[in-house]
Formats: C-alpha cells, sequence, structure tokens
C-alpha cells in the first residue's frame, strides 16, 4: 500500500468515527495539493458531505480532524471554507528515504496479484518494410511489458506478424515469372527490392484477371502445403525476419513470433464454434455475425465477415482465432493490443462477437491500446520527398548519425578527446533514446510531431535532458571518489531545504506513478515523473552544495543524488532508454 492508500484508508476510518458507519466506503476526496503552500495532500470531503449532513463545511472539516491519527503528517489544519490540509514530516520522509536507498526495486513493491499478460505489439507484414507506422506499436509494446514485467506479471510478448494470406499467391505468383530464383535461393532479393516487386504483382493482380486467377491458385497450394510453394513461402519470411530482427536490436525490443499463420489451422473451429452459439448467419453466401451498435449506410445492423463465399477466412477469423488461443492455451488474464486508433473499430467488433461467444471469461479483460500518427513538421503523415512511407531502419540511423554530429561539436567546443567507441555508444544510446522518449513522451492518443533538433536538445523534456542529469551525479561520484553502493549501507537522510524536501516527496512517488502508468496503459505518466525528477534535482544541485559541506550533511545530500541517479536508470530502462556515465 503506497502513501496516498493509507493516508486514504486513515482518512475513511476517521469518517467513520465522526459521523458514523453510514459513511464507511466513502472516498475521503484525498488529492495532491495543487499548491506547496496547503501541504502534500489536499481533501475537500467536508464540502461534499456539507448537505448531507446538515452542518457547514467547515464545522464538518474540525470534526474529521479531531479523529484523525496519521503518523506521517503534521496536525492537520482547515483551510478556507472546509478545505482539509495535509503536510508529511521531514522525519517520516527521511525514514522512507533510507528504506528506499537500502532496496534494490527503490521501494517498488511486487504485485500481490501477478497476472499472466499478453502484449500483442509490433506486427508488421512480411515481404514489406518496417516504416515509422510500426514504431509507436513497436516503442509502446516495449514499455508497457517492461513496467508489467517489473510489477511481477507474467507477461508474453507477441508479434502477430502478417505472414499469410492472399498476398502471398499474389507476390508467389509474379516472382515465378520475374525472379523465380527468389522462390528457391535465400537472399536472392533485398527485401527492398521485394517491397517493390510486391507493388508490381499488386498492380498486375489488379489489372489482369488470368494473373488473379494464377494468384489464387498458389494460395490454395499454400495453404495444401504444396512443397515448393511452402518453400517459397518461407524463404519469404524467413528474408523479412532478418530484417525485421536488426531493427528489434537496434531497439532492444524481444518478442515471441506467432504470426497470422500460426492460427491458420484454427480457423474452421472459430466457424463451427460460431454456427454452434447460433450467432452465424449467411448473408449473401458469407458466414457473417451482426453486430450490435454498428450500421451500414443503410441504418441496418453490420455485419462481420466470418467466412467468405469463396471459403477464405478474413482478418477478424484469424483475430478471434488469437484470442481464443491467448484465453484457452495461454491462460491469459489480461490481452492488451496495441495499434494504431484507426483499427479501434475492428478491435471493438471482434471483442464484441467473442464476448457475445462466451468465449471471454469475467475474470479476464482484453483491451485495445490505440496510438495516433507520427507525423512531419509541417503537420502531415511523416514521409520521403518522393512521397514514400519513411522506412523505420533509415529513421533510426538518422538519428543516430545527428546524435554523433552533436557529440563531435560539442567535443570540439570543449577541446575534449574521445575515443571512437565512445563516441559510437553515446551517439547510440542519445540517438535512439531521444527517438524513444519523444513518441513515449506524448500521450499515446494524440498525433505528435516528429523533429530531430527537438528530440536531441540538451534541453527541455527529452532523453538527453534525463541522461544528462545521470551523468551529472557520476560525475560527484567521479569528483569525490564516492562509492555509492558503499554509501548506501551507511546513510542517514537530513532534509533541511525547500529543494531538498521537493525532491525527497518527487522521489518518492515512483511506486504510485508505475501503478498509474500500469492501470492507465499511458506510458507518458511515467516520462513526465522522470522530466520533473530532472527538473527537481537540477534545482537541488544548483542550491545545495554537495561535496564542499561538512558531515553528516554531506552523506545525505550524495544519498538524495544517488536515488536521483538510480530513479532516472529504472524509470529509463523501463521506457526502454539506457543511460551514459559521461557524454
Amino acid at each position: 500500500m503506497n502513501a496516498t492508500e493509507r493516508l486514504k484508508t486513515q482518512f475513511e476510518q476517521a469518517l467513520v468515527t465522526a459521523f458514523g458507519s453510514e459513511l464507511a466506503g466513502t472516498d475521503p476526496m484525498l488529492v495532491p495539493a495543487s499548491n506547496p503552500k496547503f501541504g502534500d495532500y489536499q481533501s475537500n470531503i467536508a464540502l461534499a458531505l456539507a448537505k448531507r449532513l446538515g452542518q457547514p463545511p467547515r464545522a464538518i472539516a474540525e470534526q474529521i480532524i479531531q479523529h484523525l491519527d496519521i503518523p506521517e503528517c503534521q496536525l492537520p489544519t482547515v483551510a478556507g471554507p472546509g478545505f482539509i490540509n495535509l503536510a508529511l514530516k521531514p522525519s517520516y520522509l527521511e525514514t522512507q528515504l533510507v528504506a528506499m536507498q537500502a532496496d534494490f526495486r527503490l521501494g517498488v513493491p511486487l504485485t500481490k496479484r501477478p497476472k499472466r499478460v499478453v502484449v500483442d505489439f509490433s506486427s508488421p507484414n512480411i515481404a514489406k518494410e518496417m516504416h515509422v507506422g510500426h514504431l509507436r506499436s513497436t516503442i509502446i509494446g516495449d514499455c508497457l511489458a517492461r513496467i508489467l514485467e517489473f510489477q511481477g506479471h507474467d507477461v508474453l510478448r507477441l508479434n502477430h506478424l502478417g505472414d499469410w494470406g492472399t498476398q502471398f499467391g499474389m507476390l508467389i505468383a509474379y516472382l515465378r515469372e520475374a525472379h523465380p530464383e527468389a522462390l528457391t535461393t535465400s537472399n536472392a532479393l533485398d527485401l527492398g527490392d521485394l517491397v517493390t516487386l510486391y507493388r508490381q504483382a499488386k498492380q498486375r493482380f489488379d489489372q489482369d484477371e488470368t494473373f488473379q486467377e494464377t494468384a489464387r491458385r498458389e494460395v490454395v497450394k499454400l495453404q495444401m502445403g504444396e512443397p515448393t510453394t511452402y518453400q517459397a513461402w518461407q524463404l519469404l519470411c524467413e528474408q523479412s525476419r532478418r530484417e525485421f530482427q536488426r531493427i528489434y536490436d537496434l531497439l532492444e525490443i524481444h518478442l515471441v513470433e506467432r504470426g497470422e499463420s500460426f492460427y491458420n489451422p484454427l480457423l474452421p473451429a472459430v466457424v463451427e464454434e460460431l454456427e454452434r452459439s447460433g450467432l452465424l448467419v449467411e448473408d449473401q453466401g458469407a458466414k457473417c455475425v451482426f453486430l450490435e451498435g454498428f450500421t451500414n449506410r443503410q441504418g441496418e445492423p453490420q455485419p462481420l465477415i466470418i467466412q467468405k463465399t469463396d471459403g477464405g477466412y478474413n482478418y477478424a477469423t484469424t483475430d478471434l482465432a488469437a484470442l481464443r488461443y491467448r484465453i484457452q492455451q495461454d491462460q491469459a488474464d489480461w490481452i492488451i493490443y496495441i495499434t494504431d486508433a484507426g483499427q479501434a473499430n475492428h478491435f471493438a467488433q471482434v471483442f464484441q462477437v467473442a464476448q457475445r461467444a462466451r468465449w471471454i471469461p469475467d475474470q479476464v479483460r482484453v483491451i485495445h491500446v490505440s496510438f495516433g500518427l507520427v507525423l512531419g513538421e509541417g503537420g502531415r503523415k511523416l514521409k520521403t520527398r518522393s512521397g514514400d512511407t519513411i522506412r523505420l531502419q533509415e529513421l533510426l540511423d538518422e538519428a543516430i548519425a545527428r546524435a554523433r554530429a552533436d557529440l563531435e561539436t560539442r567535443l570540439q567546443e570543449e577541446g575534449r578527446e574521445e575515443t571512437e567507441q565512445f563516441k559510437e555508444h553515446v551517439a547510440h544510446v542519445v540517438g535512439i533514446g531521444a527517438v524513444k522518449y519523444a513518441d513515449l513522451s506524448q500521450n499515446r492518443t494524440s498525433n505528435y510531431v516528429f523533429s530531430y533538433d527537438k528530440m536531441l536538445a540538451l534541453q527541455g523534456n527529452t532523453a538527453p535532458y534525463m541522461i544528462y542529469a545521470y551523468v551529472r551525479v557520476q560525475g560527484i561520484s567521479r569528483k569525490g571518489q564516492i562509492n555509492f553502493e558503499q554509501l548506501a549501507q551507511q546513510t542517514q537522510i537530513h532534509l533541511q531545504k525547500d529543494v531538498e524536501l521537493v525532491l525527497a516527496k518527487h522521489l518518492l512517488q515512483l511506486s504510485e506513478v508505475l501503478d498509474q502508468v500500469a492501470t492507465e496503459l499511458l506510458p507518458n505518466r511515467l516520462c513526465q515523473y522522470l522530466f520533473e525528477l530532472s527538473q527537481k534535482f537540477n534545482q537541488f544541485y544548483d542550491r545545495c552544495p554537495v561535496l564542499t559541506v561538512p558531515e553528516p550533511l554531506q552523506t545525505s545530500r550524495l544519498a538524495l543524488c544517488d536515488l536521483t541517479a538510480r530513479t532516472l536508470k529504472l524509470g529509463l530502462s523501463l521506457l526502454g532508454i539506457e543511460v551514459l556515465d559521461r557524454m
């Protein structure tokens, strides 16, 4: 139980003691104070209860505080018409910080109710290059998986690759004519060439009925496992996987691949189960489920096609099979799908069908985590000058190159000499960290404008600013020859100045912030916490000498520095971002 939850419990007990058991379970409306002069927490419950209790709010507030026994806080006060203000005792903060310092998890407890969580993210398509559109799903999914894992949940990170369907029959049929060697030899073509050939195949498919029939025959061969077609499909998949893995390695992303092809054998059972449940209706030769709350242009119930007139299946069929498998075989308690907001309706429809078929038990939570677009400087979709979608590999390489150029400029200005290895490492950490942080620091439901200059800036809410705050602490360690690990064993903390108290209170909010992110699935909450931590630390650093003050104050301030660095390192690692000792 974190500090806020403890205070709320004590508040609820005071309400019952003061006014009787009928107020048991009443929300005390306790929130962080909007202004530090009012303390740390504020409640306006007295104003909310005035009509019900028939008393002036201030009188109610006075009665409540008479029954409030909160050892962590100074004596509660009543302000204005009846606001109750609470301020944490410095001695309480000092004790909590010492405990945090001694804990390798920095006071963040493991969850008491670990869940089996499936996080479905990234999900590129075979024979297509990963582009900037895959960036958000990959980064957001990895961050949420890291946080849930740190809390003690059992997380299965799934990459639902687009590796099955009509497009493969189309591509294989085209390659048999244009580049037959690509269907029998590994790496006969680059992935970029495959993408170009795929476009040509699609154009041919749309215009040539004879080619359409040839492509459909290849699909049937693939579905039946005909050896040459199946081998060709495997080669295409392997080639794409290698290209994807380069990006995943660059971003330090770990996934379990389970593509659409994995669920292909399970699709007939989906149809059978929906028929048995009475949900499936035949409409113009297709098997559908008519949806509640979704209508077509004529205002009639909209069907979700489960099996097409030709016997083929849709994405919805595959997603229903995947959902059933994750619940029945993976034993998931919570399934999180991370895709762009444009797929919101699709998932709402799939979830509705699964609910009505009673495939989702009451205790299982299924949620679509949506996100907005990555835009260019002009507020338009981020594309190359020729109008193509930007390849993700190129975007990441550019970020590293720009980080390297910024570093070279700084080193020249400072007259510093560094090794090539140092420059490469710093450029990689800063470049990749900047891209990730720029994305995660936005509310994921919004679009955001991609700007290398802003994301690589050493000032503002950026990864370099966070990393630099961490580097400052390492500089203190080097300058004072301080071993922070030994320091943790003998720490006593004394909070004397306001900036120390402000920093201490912020450090102790880490656990609550992670709980909030895990509940709301909004990584920007953690980014904002880390940004404010860096700001508060820099204010402390500027106003409170560390190495030039006598003991025990020196050790106390060193402990605050160490706790800040460890919190930044942990928080950034949960965002998938590394730190540096020097930069």
